[in-house]
């Protein structure tokens, strides 16, 4: 993870009962076109991805992006995989009837099944990584993913150089209380991501997932501090499974 301190913060942050409960308003404010990014994602998977897919969904905790995938793709069996415990406690009552295709996983990557998966998602969650640590996630994704698979990947990210990095995280809390935050919270939000977030430029965060296995990357999504992109799985060494196959 980023460092000792960032970790348990985290840590406390997806724990605490009042956080988590007010999980689904706090994404919704911070991140602009948050619901049109969960949309997108499941239209970009879908290029490639089969009606019967099997995707890998990585910070699955809250469920938002795993409810919107479920209703959209009705054939979709999702595997969710999170480290708190009380962040799958609440996407399972958000999923509700719709859990009979999802399983729930505690842990980080490393606890994810084996796949091979048709997709995999990312959202909201490299951002708590550093760099070392990022690449090794997005390399253990590659690894469960079938040659040629879409991954969607998108977290904070925003040029890092001069006065950029301060611009930026102002520009951030300020969109936040735009969308109805509370000033003095998102003030907060602004002082924790500046001491805890080993925030990288969108080109810095390119070259990972490059070097990670995803050699297709494409810019899909800019919307203030945030970015997403669409990846394909690279070819693995030794590799003797099935390619991805065609979404339509």
């Amino acid at each position: 993870m980023a460092t000792e301190a960032s970790s348990l913060h985290l840590q406390h942050a997806f724990s605490d009962p009042d956080n988590v409960a007010r999980y689904a308003d706090g994404p919704r404010r911070f991140v602009p076109g948050l619901a049109d990014l969960h949309r997108m994602t499941g239209v970009l998977l879908a290029e490639r991805a089969p009606a019967d897919a099997r995707v890998l969904v990585l910070g699955a905790g809250g469920g938002m992006e795993l409810k919107v995938l479920a209703e959209t793709h009705p054939g979709w069996s999702l595997v969710g995989v999170d480290p708190s415990q009380a962040m799958l406690d609440l996407a399972e009552r958000s999923l509700g009837p719709l859990m009979a295709r999802v399983e729930l996983i505690r842990g980080y990557i490393q606890d994810a099944p084996a796949g091979p998966f048709d997709g995999a998602t990312c959202l909201l969650t490299l951002h708590f990584l550093d760099a070392p640590e990022r690449q090794r996630t997005a390399a253990e994704i590659r690894r469960r993913l079938r040659p040629g698979a879409p991954f969607v990947a998108a977290h904070s990210s925003f040029p890092q150089g001069g006065d950029e990095r301060e611009t930026w995280l102002s520009r951030y809390a300020a969109f936040a209380v735009a969308s109805g935050a509370d000033p003095v919270q998102a003030g907060q939000a602004r002082a924790a991501v500046a001491a805890h977030l080993p925030v990288f430029s969108p080109e810095r965060d390119e070259a990972i997932l490059r070097e990670a296995g995803f050699p297709d990357v494409s810019l899909f999504f800019a919307a203030f501090t945030w970015r997403g992109w669409i990846a394909h799985a690279g070819p693995a060494a030794g590799w003797t499974g099935t390619p991805a196959r065609p979404g339509r």
